[in-house]
């Protein structure tokens, strides 16, 4: 009976976790850098949609660049607080992507 138990509880787990990925991929966040020079879009699920560039940055290379990483990071914190936050509101796997519950 215990091990019914146990499969009933990882079925709904992966239920969630399947809810949650969902949500996600509904998300969007902007990273920015270069005051806004570089844009990137990223969904809950981080993946890009969208890269803008302004044309007047791309006539350094070196500075386009390390404004992509930045704002790529930028974008990459964003996601982590949106799931933390989404992860939150699930209950119980709030773990499972770097989030901490509160005690």
């Amino acid at each position: 009976m215990a091990m019914f138990s146990k499969l009933k509880q990882f079925k709904n787990l992966r239920d969630q976790a399947k809810k949650v990925q969902d949500v996600l991929g509904q998300e969007s966040v902007e990273g920015t850098a270069a005051w806004g020079k570089i844009k990137i879009t990223m969904t809950g699920n981080q993946q890009v949609t969208v890269v803008s560039i302004d044309p007047e940055l791309l006539k350094d290379q070196k500075k386009a660049e390390d404004a992509v990483k930045d704002a790529i990071n930028d974008a990459m914190k964003k996601v982590h607080r949106v799931m933390a936050d989404k992860m939150k509101n699930m209950g119980g796997l709030n773990n499972l992507l770097g989030g901490s519950e509160k005690k």
